[in-house]
This record gives structure tokens, sequence and C-alpha cells, in this order.
């Protein structure tokens, strides 16, 4: 890791105005990490005026859409901030990922259907919307192969999801949903059968690149329903050749393949796109015919989920510059226990609905062979 610039200010900074507070605290407690990994100073908002010759290392809580919002941050490259950059809003999400439904009502300016036609191996059978009327249609035909899945693309942590079987199904989960759930595209895609969600991403900071694989995990909260729990990630010093080149089982190589060549694909068909943080979630299960299915399910080109994984993995690695691969994982729990002397606490306190949240994350060596 090269030497940070004393100069620099690691700046923990809100563009997402629909944040929870706990978001929004946790956004803070990796920002604040951050800077301490490089020796850095920390605020946690952006100053009035920073000291002469100081210039602002960006932490946004979500992805940088524009040249204006960029220019505004003084934001020119990935070596400016810990996230991504994309010129329109919709690219920031789930709508990407799909194809829109054959002669649609609505197409969004900007939309690439070289980037589309060139993922469409890497992700589940689906369509991206852009209207209520392209989403009856597209999801009342995709009906025809079994469930269908629909997700407001901009949406996090599963939020506004719902699974259909049939028409009368389809037409009361589309009532749910406003004119502005389509603003960023909503995502009908295939239903799998119990799937498992990797997590196959990349960090680029102060000259240190990591790349990693891992897996998610499912909680249950209070209320009794399954959320995201955090994630287990196993992170190698380096690219994805050096994660390759580790002893792995063929459903990891392909998740790191898939997740690789969609990454690939944004560098080279998303005009202006760059990140320093890229994270992308795929799914491994079987649909409703029973077929095998590996698919990318999104990309995240923000501060995220497993990013605690991420930071507790470059603490271990410009620790020891010896090291290359350690395990990193995130944890987000209901109840209130005794933690590991090596776990860092993230998050201590309600969640949106009242209920006690623990988020943590800690690192553990890499035992070959």
């Amino acid at each position: 890791m090269h030497d940070a610039d004393p100069l620099r200010l690691v700046v923990a900074c809100a563009l997402d105005a629909q944040a929870q507070a706990a978001d929004q605290i946790t956004h803070r407690a990796l920002a604040a990490w951050l800077a301490e990994i490089q020796g850095l100073e920390f605020a946690s908002r952006a100053p009035g005026e920073c000291a002469p010759g100081q210039r602002p290392y960006w932490v946004p809580d979500a992805t940088v859409v524009g040249r204006e919002q960029a220019a505004e941050l003084g934001i020119q490259g990935p070596l400016d901030f810990f996230g991504g950059y994309v010129e329109r809003a919709w690219q920031a999400g789930k709508a990407i990922v799909h194809p829109l439904i054959e002669r649609p009502t609505l197409t969004p300016r900007g939309w690439s259907e070289a980037f589309a036609a060139r993922v469409k191996p890497l992700v589940l059978d689906g369509h991206s919307v852009f209207c209520h009327h392209d989403a009856l249609r597209g999801a009342s035909a995709r009906l025809q192969r079994g469930p269908q899945r629909l997700k407001p693309a901009g949406s996090r942590g599963g939020q506004g999801q719902q699974v259909v079987a049939d028409t009368e199904q389809l037409a009361e989960a589309l009532g749910r949903y406003t004119e502005a759930d389509y603003r960023e595209g909503l995502v009908i895609e295939d239903e799998l059968d119990d799937p498992q969600t990797h997590s196959v991403g990349q960090v680029m900071i102060n000259g240190v690149l990591l790349s990693y694989h891992g897996v998610q995990q499912r909680n249950r909260n209070p209320r009794g329903e399954l959320v995201y729990g955090g994630s287990d990630l196993l992170v190698v010093r380096g690219d994805f050749d050096c994660l390759l080149a580790l002893d792995l089982v063929a459903s990891v190589k392909q998740a790191i393949g898939q997740g690789r060549q969609f990454d690939l694909a944004a560098h080279q068909l998303l005009p202006g796109f760059y990140a320093s943080r890229r994270n992308y979630d795929i799914a491994q299960g079987q649909d409703a015919q029973g077929r095998s299915c590996c698919g990318v399910l999104e990309q995240s080109w923000r501060i995220g989920g497993a990013s605690g994984a991420e930071l507790a993995a470059l603490q271990a690695l410009v620790a020891d510059p010896t090291l290359c691969v350690v395990r990193a994982s995130t944890f987000e729990v209901f109840e209130d226990k005794p933690l590991p002397r090596n776990a860092r606490v993230l998050y201590r306190g309600p969640d949106a609905n009242g209920d006690f949240l623990m988020k943590y994350a800690m690192v553990e060596p890499y035992e070959f062979g």
C-alpha cells in the first residue's frame, strides 16, 4: 500500500435521502474505519472548507450519478472516492441487468442494447420495464415460464420485491407499485427454487487491489422475516486471476467468472463508468422447469453490506504486507451478545422497525490445503 496522501480528508457523503438511521450510522462508521486504516483524518460530513492543500476522499452512501454531481464533489476518477460513477440514475440499479421487452412503450434515454446483449448469457432470464403497461405485458407473457419475481430496480435489501405465479397475483402485485417505482425501472425475472447467493467483487483503495468471492447469510428478524444476515468473504491481494488460483469448487469458479465478465462489460459498454468498489450478487439455483441456473442478480457500485468485510480484509493485508489471502465476514444479528475480541462493531441500536440490531465485522486466517 502506498503511503496515503496526508492532505487527504476522508469524508462520509450522504447522497441517499431515503437512507434509514441505522444505515446512516453504519455508513459513517465504515468511512471512519477507512480513514483509520489509511492514517487519515475523518469528517462525518462535508466540511465548509478544507485546510490549505487538503482534498476530500469521498465515501458516498450511493452511486454518484451524472457529471454535475461528480463535479460538485470534485470527483474525477476512482482514486477520488470509495464507490462508483454512472451517467444516468437507472444505470446504478438492477435495470441494466436485463434487456427491455419487445417493442417497449418506454425506453430510457441512453439505454444500451449492446450492454444488455453482452450480459444476457451472464444473468437469469428476465426483462426490465419502465412503465406499468410494459410491466403488465411483459410479466403476463413471462408467467408461461413459471413464477416470476418483481423487483423495483432502485430498491435495496429486497425491499418491494414480490413473487407472482398467475395473472391474478400479478395484477394485485403491480397495483402496489407507484409511478415513482418505475423511474429507475422494474425487473421481472424467473424465480429460482432455494437459490444460493454468491458475492463477487473488487475494491481498489490507495494502490491496493483486493478481489473476493463470498456467500450471503440470511437471518430471521424478530418479525419472522428472512433478511440479510451478513457475508462471508474469501479475499485476496490482487486481481481475479489471483482469486481463481486458489483451490475453489466449480460452482464458485462459475460465479467468479460471471461476475468478472459482467464487470468487464460495464467498463467497456457503459459510457463514463468507473468505480473503486464493485460488487456483484450472483444466484445459483433451479428454475420452475428444474433446470440449473446461475446468473448475476445485480451490481453494487457503492458502499454496501459486504463493505465491513472488505475493510476488515484491507486492514489485515495493510498491516502485514506478506499476507495475500484472508477470510473476512460481516454479521447482522438481532440479539446483543458478547463478541470475539477481533470483532469490530459497526452498529448497535434499533433497526427500521424498532427491533434491536447489531452489525459487526471480523477477519480470520485462511488455511491453505
